[in-house]
């Protein structure tokens, strides 16, 4: 594999950095709840789950209410 000198690679970096589609303050923004709301669905789902597991397997095993 041929060598790059620092220059050029910093050029080749820059020309591929100018090609990137950054997202605007708003995408960011609705992208970062978004992902928080999932979170805490994700949370009450597994949170729900586990309540029922244990309780499944307290019935099970004789230790249940």
């Amino acid at each position: 594999m041929a060598k790059t000198n620092p220059f050029e690679f910093i050029q080749q970096v820059r020309s591929e950095v100018e090609k990137v589609t950054w997202p605007t303050g708003r995408e960011t923004l609705i992208t970062t709840v978004m992902v928080i709301i999932m979170a805490f669905v994700a949370a009450i789902f597994f949170f729900l789950a586990d309540r029922v597991f244990s309780t499944l397997v307290g019935i099970a095993l004789g230790i249940g209410n």
